[in-house]
């Protein structure tokens, strides 16, 4: 069988993938590092529709090792790297019903455990918990196209890893499939609602526009190598108490990346790659490797 006739369960197993582990990171600090949702993968959003129930268990892995970072004129310069390590442990039910034919659904729970050593830091924990559905169609049997929605709660077990307000995280996905090749990403938002201390200032955090892509090779049934664009901007913080934005509170960045996926076996697949930096501004840059392991049952 060659991997454009997957069936499709396995094309399932490939589906939104690491939703939320670089938003669990990106969202946590005004100026942390990665790009939100970068950790997909190629075939990310090649699901199917009219299916049975079933289940998935995915864990990932992520980590960002840069002495770097990109000032407010987009200079890079020494220092203000990031040292940080992540996984992120998710489960997924999927299924469809008779009464909206020819639509999936899903519905995720995630949860981030994060390491940070840099600039004297030097802990870890579970940062927050993300939940949410999202629902697509297939315009034809070559193209999938639809949009997930999820709640980022605003605590982890410790104040450095936890964001302190509501997130929403919403974006539209697509895939389209052709014999050797694939060709599949993202776009959207993240925005959360005011973060408010007693006795501190009152923020409201920056909108985040982002958008992953994936270009991947079909080279054998094992095996498939892709490229990654990733890309995100990040408006200001805006302190509603004094009424003006935080200085050099906005960022943006772009990270090109390479990468290759493993179809071990039916239910089992693992997917790894190397991102970088190539622009940025008022952020570390990203060093970052990435991985995902994926079990369906």
């Amino acid at each position: 069988m060659c991997l454009t006739e997957r069936p499709e369960w396995l094309r399932a197993i490939q589906t939104l993938a690491a939703t939320g582990v670089v938003a669990l990171l990106s969202t946590t600090a005004t100026r942390a590092a990665d790009i939100n949702l970068a950790i997909i993968g190629p075939h990310e959003y090649d699901l199917p529709v009219d299916f049975k129930p079933f289940n998935v268990f995915v864990q990932y892995g992520n980590g960002n090792v840069a002495d770097n970072s990109y000032n407010s004129l987009g200079n890079r310069n020494p220092g203000g790297g990031s040292h940080t390590w992540s996984g992120l442990s998710k489960y997924v039910h999927f299924r469809s019903f008779d009464a909206i034919p020819h639509v999936g659904f899903a519905f995720e729970v995630l949860q981030a455990e994060s390491f940070t050593l840099a600039n004297g830091k030097n802990f870890g924990g579970l940062g927050a918990t993300i939940i949410g559905p999202a629902a697509w169609f297939k315009p034809n049997k070559h193209s999938t196209f639809g949009i997930q929605t999820f709640v980022q709660t605003p605590s982890g077990t410790r104040d450095a890893l936890s964001t302190g307000y509501w997130a929403n995280i919403s974006t539209f996905i697509f895939d389209y499939e052709w014999e050797h090749f694939s060709f599949d990403g993202d776009a959207g938002a993240i925005a959360g609602v005011e973060k408010h201390k007693q006795g501190e200032h009152t923020y409201s955090p920056g909108v985040i526009f982002v958008t992953n892509l994936r270009f991947s090779w079909k080279a054998t049934k094992l095996i498939e190598p892709f490229f990654a664009f990733d890309w995100q901007n990040v408006k200001g913080t805006y302190d509603r108490t004094i009424s003006q934005y935080v200085d050099n509170s906005g960022s943006r960045e772009v990270a090109l990346g390479v990468g290759i996926m493993f179809n071990i076996a039916k239910n089992l697949s693992f997917t790894a790659r190397y991102s970088h930096s190539v622009e940025g501004r008022n952020i570390p840059e990203s060093n970052a490797y990435y991985g995902k392991f994926v079990y369906l049952w």
